[in-house]
């Protein structure tokens, strides 16, 4: 069971963070080291910076790769809050309000059913309507994000 339940991209991230911190808390008492007992503190101080070091370098290699996964992830609107979030896999979570999504119709469990006489009706789309069904983006909401 997760603890947190949130996206996969924030979860790398949050991996980041911790190493981060824990790499710069431990530099931070390499050198206390030094403080305490001087000379003789030297070699505990450099074995502290090194590790400290190692988990900064580990970091910023988690954060390269997080910042790489969501280049190449699926961007979609949540149905539930209405942002647009970021999906790895076929399944994720909402990285707004952590709703449950899925890319993979076997474990939906709230399917759309679409009509076949709603289709015969509206046989072609016109240009001002949206691409996707049941989507609640305007023309001048794509509008400003092609300006941004």
């Amino acid at each position: 069971m997760r603890v947190f339940r949130t996206s996969k991209i924030n979860e790398f991230r949050l991996w980041g963070l911790v190493l981060t911190m824990v790499g710069m808390g431990i530099m931070i008492l390499g050198t206390a080291g030094i403080v305490k007992w001087g000379q003789a503190g030297k070699p505990f101080a450099a074995v502290f910076m090194i590790i400290g070091m190692i988990l900064l370098l580990a970091s910023v290699a988690i954060y390269f790769w997080a910042g790489m996964l969501s280049t190449s992830a699926v961007m979609l609107q949540c149905p539930e809050c209405g942002r647009q979030t970021k999906m790895l896999g076929k399944t994720d979570r909402c990285m707004g309000c952590r709703t449950i999504l899925t890319l993979d119709i076997a474990q939906a469990t709230d399917i759309p059913e679409y009509e076949e006489t709603t289709e015969q009706q509206q046989p072609s789309a016109s240009a001002s309507e949206s691409p996707l069904p049941n989507s609640n983006i305007s023309e001048s909401d794509i509008n400003l994000n092609k300006q941004h």
